[in-house]
């Protein structure tokens, strides 16, 4: 009967370890998510500048 006894509280704790760490790594997934999207927006913006300057080249060299 201890050895059932041992084997499930073992199973119990193995199982909590596993859903801690499972906790952990939808946290990180979720800040790298963030981190992703805010990226993104940065890089958009910048190409969208970038654009802009070479329109303002392209109309400075007709010009000239």
């Amino acid at each position: 009967m201890f050895w059932a006894m041992l084997a499930v509280a073992v199973g119990f704790v193995g199982l909590t370890v596993l859903a801690v760490f499972a906790a952990k790594v939808f946290v990180e997934a979720h800040r790298l998510g963030r981190q992703v999207a805010d990226t993104t927006r940065r890089i958009n913006r910048a190409a969208e500048d970038l654009e802009r300057a070479a329109v303002g080249v392209a109309r400075a060299a007709d010009a000239s």
